[in-house]
């Protein structure tokens, strides 16, 4: 059974891009099949992506999940 215990999503997103030979929100967005303002939203920890684009995410960087997100709780 699930508690209740809040938590939140954060991830590594920036700094892989970073890693990436800087690669653009707007690269990642065209990668992953998103908008950059979807990938901005993520990066900010304002939005958390499904599972499917995280995945993706991870994919690009080559990674695993757990590298690129993290869940984080309170």
């Amino acid at each position: 059974m699930m508690g209740t215990d809040a938590g939140h999503i954060t991830n590594d997103i920036r700094t892989l891009r970073f890693h990436h030979d800087e690669m653009t929100q707007q690269e990642l967005a065209n990668r992953v099949g998103v908008t950059r303002q979807t990938i901005n939203a993520i990066e900010g920890n304002k939005y958390s992506p499904s599972l499917e684009v995280a995945f993706r995410i991870a994919r690009v960087f080559s990674v695993p999940l757990e590298q690129a997100f993290r869940y984080e709780c309170e």
